[in-house]
C-alpha cells in the first residue's frame, strides 16, 4: 500500500510539475505576442523582448519534456535550439523564406540572421532559469 500512495504523490507531483512549466509557456507566448503587435510597452522592450521571452519559452518547454532538476541540459538545448534557429536564418532558399513570410512561420522561426538575438536569447533563457529557480521550483516543494 505505500508503494501505491508512493506512486500517487510521484504522479501528482509530475502533474503539478507539468501544469507550471506549460503555464509558463503560455505566459511566454502571451507576453511576446503582446511586444510583437501591441504598444504597451516602452519601445526598447518592444524591440529585445520578443526574442529574450521567446528564449524563456523555449526554456520552459525544455523543462517540460526533461526529467525532473535537470538544469543545466534544459539550458544548453534552449540555448542551442535558439541558436540553430538563428543560424538558420542565414538560409535563404525560396521555400523557406516563404515559410518565414508567414506570421507563424515568422514567429517561430525568424526572418533574418541578428547578432544580437543571439544575446536577446541568453538574456531570455536566464531569466527563465532564475525564474524557474527562484519562483517556480519554491511552488512546487
Amino acid at each position: 500500500m505505500c508503494k501505491i500512495d508512493s506512486d500517487n504523490k510521484k504522479a501528482g507531483a509530475g502533474m503539478k510539475r507539468a501544469a507550471i512549466y506549460i503555464a509558463a509557456v503560455i505566459v511566454c507566448i502571451l507576453i511576446g505576442l503582446s511586444s510583437r503587435y501591441t504598444s504597451i510597452y516602452p519601445k526598447i522592450l518592444q524591440v529585445h523582448l520578443g526574442d529574450a521571452v521567446w528564449a524563456s519559452m523555449i526554456y520552459f518547454g525544455c523543462k517540460l519534456i526533461l526529467p525532473n532538476d535537470k538544469k543545466l541540459p534544459a539550458i544548453l538545448y534552449a540555448l542551442l535550439f535558439c541558436c540553430f534557429i538563428e543560424f538558420s536564418q542565414v538560409y535563404q532558399a525560396n521555400w523557406i523564406v516563404h515559410m518565414r513570410s508567414t506570421i507563424i512561420g515568422g514567429l517561430i522561426l525568424g526572418k533574418g540572421f541578428l547578432w544580437i538575438d543571439l544575446v536577446r536569447y541568453t538574456i531570455g533563457i536566464l531569466v527563465a532559469f532564475c525564474a524557474d529557480n527562484f519562483l517556480l521550483q519554491r511552488k512546487t516543494v
